[in-house]
């Protein structure tokens, strides 16, 4: 069997069952639930065989191109299918939805069995079917999360930490402020909001003064935005490598962690003391790809701020933004800005941001 050159990201675009850009195509859109990968179809007149009824083959290619994007979602590049079994037990009128759902069943090294069925809307199935594929390449993709404002709904716990200290020191902090550097590491926001020239030595005591009133603060109520833990989770069963990369003090991190029970959820994480610049430099994200062994090319980072956008963007990677914090028109340097986690799934970060 002759395999396509696997240096190069293949695209799917012209794909006859899910590419968008084929006119004649499917341009299925598979989602996954965490444990099933499902799409919805419905067939035409140009989609029959015998009068009114769905051709055979059009079924197979739903059943096969689901199947496809479920061992996708495991960790899978490029598998190509070795054997598949289907059952036809009903006929599947045209201009009715079909339901199609996949996942699977084994994983080997070499080889993953799954099994698929399609349903009508009564849940009337229409046929199952399992398959085996070959693996030939495990994915590259690598995803890489900022914390505040993206896992951790932190902010108000940080905006009131920063309007005590400052407010000690005569110098006013507004919401302004705050959004504008939300991301951004602790001696930046000093510096800016208080003085350039201020010595190592007063900037490290403030930040340590916010910190601590934070952690006050923020211990015991930290939650994670909507979508957080799916999506984690999703990443984490797909056996995809990610890192957690924010600017914050490890404590902070360390809290977080603890809070939500997320830390096994990376294989690295990376504080903003590890690295000499702030966001929007991209050091801290490029930091999180080097430890993970992973290129630029193959990241996508997960955002909430414009410095954070913008400090992707300069590592060469990828970005999926989500307006938390700030609103869509701030993020639009990302390549996709979404209004919530919610909206996206593990095929959507993988393959459509």
């Amino acid at each position: 069997m002759k395999i396509p050159k696997l240096d190069v990201e293949y695209s799917t675009r012209l794909c006859f069952a899910c590419g968008q850009d084929n006119p004649i195509g499917l341009k299925l859109k598979p989602v996954y639930d965490g444990e099933k990968v499902r799409a919805e179809f419905t067939p035409g007149e140009y989609h029959q065989g015998w009068d009114n009824v769905v051709h055979g083959g059009i079924l197979y290619t739903l059943l096969d191109e689901v199947t496809a994007y479920a061992i996708l979602c495991h960790g899978i590049y490029f598998g190509v299918t070795a054997k598949s079994n289907v059952r036809f037990k009903q006929v599947a009128p045209i201009n009715e939805p079909i339901y199609i759902s996949a996942w699977v069943t084994k994983l080997t090294r070499r080889l993953v069995e799954t099994e698929g069925v399609l349903a009508l809307k009564d849940n009337t199935v229409i046929a199952e079917g399992s398959s085996l594929f070959y693996v030939f390449a495990r994915s590259r993709k690598t995803i890489l999360w900022d914390m505040d404002g993206v896992i951790a709904d932190s902010g108000s716990f940080h905006f009131a930490a920063w309007q005590e200290v400052f407010a000690r020191r005569g110098t006013k902090f507004t919401k302004e402020d705050f959004t504008g550097l939300f991301g951004s590491r602790n001696d930046f926001i000093v510096r800016t909001i208080i003085d350039q020239d201020l010595s190592e030595e007063d900037v490290k005591l403030i930040a340590e003064e916010k910190e601590n009133r934070f952690r006050d603060k923020a211990e015991g109520n930290i939650k994670p935005f909507p979508g957080v833990m799916k999506l984690l989770n999703s990443i984490k069963q797909g056996n995809f490598k990610s890192a957690l990369a924010s600017s914050a003090p490890k404590e902070n991190i360390d809290l977080t962690c603890d809070e939500l029970n997320i830390r096994s959820s990376f294989k690295y994480v990376v504080s903003g003391r590890e690295v000499a610049e702030s966001k929007p430099s991209p050091q801290i994200y490029l930091l999180a790809a080097e430890k993970l062994g992973a290129e630029p090319h193959d990241c996508i980072v997960i955002e909430d701020s414009p410095l954070g956008v913008k400090a992707a963007r300069a590592a060469g990677m990828r970005c999926l933004a989500v307006t938390n914090t700030h609103p869509e028109q701030e993020l639009k340097e990302a390549n996709k800005v979404v209004d919530s986690l919610e909206e996206v799934d593990l095929i959507t970060l993988i393959q459509r941001v």
